[in-house]
């Protein structure tokens, strides 16, 4: 029973691990990422279409993405969803390709940046917690019912917390190196 519960609250820990590290993925740094594009969609015929599925990305080098639209009418939809994105990058379009120059971050922009992936930061760890406190609920409850023995049941606390500190660390480690990387010149 506890183990049915740790496993499940594992696997919503890490799914919630995984959905930040992917947030992450989407704040701009300095350099020239694809993952930044993640969030954006393009009106294509009537449907909000995410930008990888219109066109291919690519870096050609650290502070330049490339984007070569499938269709050569959609590249007036991708420059504008990237315009009204909060990338605050300008598109270059030459009829065939979009360029996408990534200029360097100001130190302001830098500190906007790390207290975005601080405020993510938090939000994971919150969702974190909601599964523990889920989890927690279900092991008093099933203790309470005599289904568990009260020591079994002390243990599936005690290790519900390590696993908790252990994705919370993970989380802290993902964002003190997303902060390195936005910080970098």
């Amino acid at each position: 029973m506890i183990n049915d519960i740790m496993a499940d609250a594992r696997e919503r820990m890490h799914a919630a691990a995984e959905s930040y590290k992917k947030e992450l993925g989407s704040i701009r740094t300095g350099r020239a990422s694809i993952s930044m594009l993640d969030e954006i969609r393009v009106d294509m015929y009537g449907t909000m279409l995410p930008i990888n599925q219109v066109a291919t990305l690519s870096t050609p080098d650290a502070r330049m993405i490339v984007i070569q639209p499938w269709d050569r009418g959609a590249i007036e939809a991708i420059e504008k969803a990237i315009k009204v994105s909060n990338l605050n990058l300008n598109p270059q379009n030459d009829g065939k390709l979009v360029r996408l120059p990534i200029p360097p971050l100001t130190e302001e922009r830098r500190k906007d940046l790390v207290k975005q992936a601080k405020k993510k930061n938090e939000e994971a760890k919150v969702e974190v917690r909601g599964v523990r406190r889920d989890a927690k609920e279900m092991i008093e409850a099933a203790e309470t019912e005599g289904e568990v023995s009260k020591d079994d049941s002390r243990r599936g606390l005690d290790d519900l917390q390590a696993l908790t500190d252990t994705f919370a660390a993970k989380i802290d480690e993902l964002t003190s190196a997303k902060e390195k990387e936005i910080m970098e010149f």
